[in-house]
C-alpha cells in the first residue's frame, strides 16, 4: 500500500481543539473537533490527531508535518502570569520602565481614572551595567565586564533565572549585549536570557526593552509546552515528525526555532484564523473582507485587503506592548463562554470573564454555575440541544432555569434577558470591528464580513444591522477555519534594522547593502528550515514618516536593485498610505520632508496549499431535518423555524429567514428579513431580503 502524505493543522482554543488533515496527493481535506484540555493542552492536541487520522483512514506513518496555533503565550500575558523576571540595562537608565511613555489609553480625558499598570519588572529587579554606544554603534565608553559579573552573580543569588537585556543603541551594534549574555552564561548558567539585538533590532529603547522582556517572560513556559508536544509526537509515532508553530506575523516556524523567539507566537491562534478566512474569501471573489473569529473565550477580528491581512508593529497583548510584526487583530472577550453578570449598579454586563472549557457554560453539565452567551443561545433555541452533531448533549433545562433566575433579578422577561445578553455581545463585537476599520480610516460598509469559529456566526444578522455591513460570508466548517489556515501558511521570518535618514539624503547603495544583510539573515533561517535557495522569497518594506512625526507607516519596497527611482516610488506609496490612514498627505508640499526610519525584510519559504473545492450543484431541493421553536426577538416571542443540515445544501440553494442552518461544528441562525444563499464553494452568503 502506498504511503500517504498528510499535513495536519491544529488550533487549540479555550473550549475546543480544532483539527484539519490535508492529503497532499489527493487534495482531500478532513476536519473535526475535540474538547480542549486546559490542565494539559497536549492531551487535547494528541487526541485531536488520533481522531482526525481515524476519520481519514490514515495513521501516524502518513503524517509529514503538523502545524499548530497556540494560545500559551497569549493567555500567560492576558492573565498577567509573569514569573520573577530580571532586567539588565545601561547604567543610568534603570528607571526606563517606570518612565515608559506619556500616552494614556483612550486619550488624556481618561488620565484622571487611568491607573498605570504594574511594570513587567519591579524596580528592585532592574540592574544597570556600565558601557555606552552612540546611535551609530560606535563605542563611547567600554563595556564594564566587572560590573556585568557582579550583576550576573546578584541575579543568581536572588534566584532570578529569567532575564532580559537591553542596552542603549544595541540595534546599531550588538557587541555589548552579546558580551553580557556570555558573562551571564558563565556566572549564571541556569538563566534563560533574551537580548534586544536578537528580539527587536529597532530603535526606541522603551518599546525594545518591553518586547525583549515579554520574549523572556514567555520563553520558559512556551519552551516546555512546545518541547512536550514535540516529544509526545515522537513517542507516539516512533519518529520525528516536522512540527511547526504559527507566528503572529502570518507565517510558521519549526518548533526547534520558535523556542528561541517565543514572542513571535503571542497572536498565534488568531493569526491562523485571519489567514484561513482570507484565502476562502479571496477564492469566493471578495477582495475587501473583515474577519470575525468567535470562539469559546473571545472573538478576534481583523482586516483583509486583496487576500492579505493587514500587519502592525504597534500591537500589544494585555498591558504589554510588543513591537513585533503581527497581523492586526483586535480581541474582545465575547465568546460562547463569556459570562453574563450584574454590575454593582444592577446593570447587565457580558464578559470579558469566561467559563472556558472547564467548567464551561451551565448547559455543558460540567459544573458551570454562571450564565454564558451559549446558555442564552440554547434557551432561545438558536443552537440545538447538543454540540458536535450530538457528541456533546446540552442541558437546556438547567440553562433555562439560570436565565429565568437572572431575569428575575433584572425584573424583565427571560426572553428579554437572553436577547439582552446576546445584544451586548453583538455590540462588543461590533465595536471591535470598528476599531480595525473606522479607527484605521476605513468604511466598514465597504467590506464583506466573514464569520467563523464555533460561535462566530451566531450573531451575524445583528452585526449586519449594527454595522451596516451589506454581506456576510460563512465558510464551510467555520469552526475549523483557524486549523485550516494553518495549512495555508508559509514559513516566515522577519528582520528589521533601524536606518534613520531623510529621503533626500538616502544613498541607494548603502540602503541596498543594509537590505542585503537582512536578506542574508533571512536566507540562513530558511536554509535551516530545509528550503533550497531557489525556493526563497524575500519581501522588503520600510517604515516611513514625515520629519518630526513620532509614528511611522509601513510601505512596500519594490523588488530589484535599489535606485533613486525605487526610492521615489517608496515616497509616493507613503504619501498615498498616509492619506488613507489619516485623511491627508503632504505630497505637494516640498517643505514637508519624508524620512525613512526602519528597513525590514521577510524571508518566506512557500508550502503547498490545499485547494478549495467547488460545491455540488445538485438541484434537488433539500428538505428540513425538522422544526424548532426559536426566539429572534423578545417581543415577538418564539416562532416555528425550519432547521436544515448544511451538508445537504447544494450550490445555488436559497433560504429565506427565519431559518436555522446546522452543521457538525457550528450553527447559523438566519433572522427574519435576511436571505442565505450557497455559493459555488459551499460558502453561505447572507444578505438582507429586501436588498
Amino acid at each position: 500500500m502506498t504511503a500517504r502524505r498528510m499535513r495536519i493543522g491544529i488550533d487549540t482554543g479555550g473550549t475546543f481543539t480544532d483539527v484539519v488533515a490535508f492529503d497532499e496527493d489527493s487534495g482531500a481535506v478532513v476536519t473535526t473537533k475535540t474538547p480542549s484540555t486546559p490542565g494539559n493542552p497536549a492531551d487535547g492536541f494528541l487526541a485531536g490527531i488520533d481522531k482526525v487520522l481515524d476519520l481519514a483512514g490514515a495513521s501516524f506513518d502518513d503524517v509529514v508535518a503538523v502545524s499548530h496555533g497556540t494560545t500559551v503565550a497569549t493567555n500567560q500575558l492576558l492573565e498577567g502570569k509573569v514569573d520573577a523576571l530580571g532586567f539588565i540595562t545601561t547604567e543610568g537608565y534603570e528607571a526606563m520602565l517606570e518612565i515608559a511613555r506619556q500616552s494614556v489609553p483612550d486619550g488624556y480625558g481618561n488620565s484622571y481614572f487611568w491607573v498605570k499598570p504594574d511594570r513587567i519588572v519591579p524596580r528592585d529587579l532592574v540592574k544597570g551595567v556600565g558601557g555606552r554606544l552612540d546611535h551609530t554603534g560606535a563605542e563611547i565608553r567600554p563595556f564594564d565586564e566587572d560590573g556585568a559579573r557582579t550583576v550576573a552573580r546578584w541575579f543568581k543569588q536572588q534566584g532570578i533565572d529569567t532575564l532580559g537585556v537591553c542596552f542603549l543603541h544595541a540595534y546599531a551594534n550588538p557587541v555589548h549585549e552579546e558580551r553580557m549574555r556570555e558573562i551571564l552564561l558563565e556566572e549564571h548558567p541556569e538563566a534563560v536570557v533574551s537580548i534586544s539585538s536578537e528580539v527587536l533590532r529597532e530603535y526606541r529603547e522603551y518599546e525594545r526593552s518591553m518586547t525583549t522582556l515579554v520574549d523572556a517572560a514567555v520563553k520558559p513556559k512556551l519552551s516546555r509546552y512546545v518541547n512536550n508536544i514535540k516529544d509526545r509526537l515522537a513517542a507516539q509515532s516512533g519518529r520525528t515528525i516536522p512540527f511547526y508553530v504559527m507566528k503572529s506575523n502570518g507565517g510558521v516556524l519549526s518548533a526547534d526555532e520558535v523556542v528561541h523567539q517565543p514572542i513571535t507566537t503571542v497572536l498565534s491562534g488568531p493569526a491562523a484564523g485571519a489567514l484561513g478566512a482570507a484565502l476562502i474569501a479571496k477564492v469566493a471573489g471578495f477582495d475587501k473582507v473583515l474577519t470575525s473569529d468567535g470562539g469559546g473565550t473571545s472573538t478576534d477580528v481583523s482586516v483583509v485587503i486583496d487576500g492579505e491581512p493587514t500587519l502592525t508593529t504597534e500591537g500589544s497583548v494585555g498591558v504589554y506592548p510588543s513591537k513585533i510584526p503581527m497581523i492586526d487583530v483586535v480581541t474582545v472577550g465575547a465568546g460562547g463562554g463569556s459570562i453574563a453578570w450584574l454590575s454593582p449598579e444592577g446593570t447587565l454586563k457580558v464578559g470579558p470573564h469566561s467559563a472556558g472549557a472547564d467548567p464551561g457554560p451551565i448547559c455543558y453539565r460540567k459544573g458551570g454555575t454562571e450564565v454564558t452567551i451559549t446558555d442564552a443561545h440554547v434557551f432561545l433555541g438558536r443552537i440545538p440541544p447538543h454540540l458536535l452533531g450530538g457528541e456533546i448533549p446540552l442541558d437546556v433545562d438547567s440553562a433555562s432555569a439560570a436565565i429565568r433566575e437572572l431575569a428575575a433579578k433584572l425584573e424583565i422577561t427571560p426572553e428579554a434577558c437572553a436577547t439582552g445578553i446576546l445584544e451586548i455581545s453583538a455590540w462588543n463585537q461590533a465595536n471591535a470591528l470598528r476599531q480595525v476599520t473606522v479607527k484605521r480610516g476605513l468604511d466598514v460598509r465597504d467590506f464583506t464580513l466573514t464569520t467563523f469559529g464555533g460561535s462566530g456566526s451566531l450573531l451575524l444578522c445583528r452585526l449586519m444591522d449594527v454595522l451596516g455591513v451589506p454581506t456576510v460570508l460563512v465558510p464551510p466548517n467555520p469552526g475549523n477555519v483557524s486549523a485550516f489556515g494553518l495549512l495555508t501558511v508559509d514559513v516566515k521570518n522577519d528582520y528589521v534594522q533601524t536606518h534613520v535618514a531623510l529621503h533626500e539624503d538616502l544613498d541607494p547603495t548603502a540602503l541596498q547593502a543594509e537590505y542585503d544583510v537582512l536578506a542574508e539573515r533571512a536566507a540562513a533561517a530558511l536554509a535551516k528550515e530545509g528550503f533550497a535557495p531557489e525556493q526563497h522569497v524575500f519581501v522588503r518594506t520600510a517604515d516611513v514618516r514625515y520629519f518630526g512625526q513620532a509614528f511611522e507607516v509601513r510601505v512596500a519596497v519594490p523588488d530589484g536593485p535599489l535606485t533613486p527611482e525605487t526610492l521615489q516610488t517608496v515616497a509616493d506609496r507613503f504619501h498615498a498610505e498616509h492619506h488613507t490612514l489619516y485623511g491627508y498627505d503632504f505630497a505637494q508640499d516640498p517643505t514637508q520632508q519624508v524620512e525613512v526610519v526602519n528597513l525590514r525584510v521577510s524571508g518566506v519559504g512557500p508550502i503547498k496549499r490545499p485547494e478549495i473545492p467547488k460545491a455540488s450543484s445538485d438541484q434537488s431541493a433539500p428538505q428540513p431535518t425538522g422544526n424548532r421553536q426559536v426566539c429572534f426577538d423578545a417581543e415577538a416571542g418564539y416562532v416555528d423555524t425550519p432547521v436544515y443540515w448544511r451538508p445537504d445544501l447544494p450550490a445555488g440553494q436559497e433560504l429565506v429567514g427565519p431559518v436555522i442552518i446546522e452543521e457538525f461544528g457550528s450553527t447559523v441562525p438566519i433572522h427574519p428579513g435576511f436571505t442565505a444563499r450557497v455559493d459555488d464553494y459551499a460558502n453561505i452568503v447572507v444578505t438582507r431580503s429586501d436588498a
